[in-house]
């Protein structure tokens, strides 16, 4: 008889029909991913394991458990050190990603921000990657690369590609799978560089308290994940939005208002329109509000303060005050 498989037990776990199989405990769950990073799984295997989770739909201890094997297998620098760690994965289709220029404006303000996130797993959308070459910022190819950016500008971006190549390589198994995978969540709450703010965005409200149950596990201090426009960590400014919050290891959810009294008519995407409204040479309505929205919500990730207009004065005169030649 051939001997089972040493990855089967996990892939049986999950598939053993309604009454015989479970969810992973995180400590499985570690040992599977660690087995995949280390390549001592058969691509049949990994097919199956990743849409069981994905019918199942992944637990918070799952989670952990995968983030704690990729953090293992692919280390970040120990004495570097941001503010906030910011994922953006899911790539904008309705709207540019204004949460970019707050981004830059919090780093503008002394911030130290790590943004993370992926490309080209979905076709005819914007991805933050493209995007930061008009602002003339690279995308760290290593830690170091990173370093220099957060030593120059507060501010660096890394590809999934680099930051953990066999994560990226599945990710962009989407086309073929015909869906997203687990994957997709575990690198939204990566934190390599296990930031005490992280922020994050989903476009279905139930992945919320799951992005931040798995956040506590980790030990986030301060995490905020958002309902936000296109699955990314942006405030839409013309309707409420949902958040989910982990504070002080306290769980919560509550509703941002709209910026704007009424829906705002969509206008055709321009993507050198970010740059243009950053220097002040052209007005986006939308974007603007987008911005602001989006820089209050995460000053109070910050604990710059908890009033709601006060949060949005503030993020208004940050606005304000950039400085509009540093583009």
């Amino acid at each position: 008889m051939t001997q089972e498989h040493p990855f089967a037990p996990f892939v049986r776990i999950l598939g053993k029909g309604k009454k015989g199989s479970r969810s992973l405990t995180q400590e499985e769950a570690r040992e599977a991913m660690r087995m995949i990073l280390a390549g001592q799984v058969e691509p049949e295997q990994l097919g199956a394991f990743l849409m069981l989770l994905r019918v199942k739909e992944e637990s918070p201890e799952e989670l952990a458990g995968f983030i704690e094997a990729v953090r293992n297998h692919y280390p970040a620098p120990d004495h570097l050190q941001v503010d906030l760690d910011w994922s953006t994965y899911a790539g904008k289709k309705r709207q540019l990603p204004w949460f970019i220029l707050t981004a830059l404006v919090l780093a503008d303000s002394g911030v130290k921000i790590f943004m993370h996130g992926a490309k080209g797993h979905t076709p005819d959308r914007i991805y933050t990657e493209d995007m930061l070459a008009q602002f003339n910022i690279p995308v760290a190819a290593d830690w170091l690369q990173a370093e220099q950016g957060l030593v120059e500008r507060n501010f660096a971006f890394m590809s999934i590609d680099s930051l953990s190549a066999e994560m990226g390589r599945i990710i962009n198994l989407r086309p073929i799978m015909g869906l997203r995978s687990p994957v997709h969540t575990l690198c939204r709450l990566l934190n390599p560089l296990r930031a005490r703010h992280t922020v994050d965005g989903v476009f279905h409200p139930a992945y919320g308290p799951m992005h931040q149950k798995t956040a506590q596990l980790l030990g986030v201090e301060q995490g905020l994940t958002i309902k936000g426009d296109g699955g990314e960590a942006e405030i839409k400014p013309d309707s409420e939005c949902d958040l989910q919050w982990t504070r002080d290891g306290k769980y919560s959810t509550s509703e941002w208002p709209r910026y704007f009294p009424k829906r705002l008519v969509k206008e055709d995407l321009d993507t050198s329109d970010l740059l243009a409204v950053w220097r002040g040479e052209k007005y986006h309505e939308y974007g603007e509000g987008a911005l602001v929205s989006t820089l209050a919500v995460v000053l109070k990730l910050l604990n710059q303060g908890e009033n709601e207009a006060d949060l949005i004065a503030s993020a208004e005169t940050m606005w304000q005050q950039r400085d509009k030649g540093k583009y």
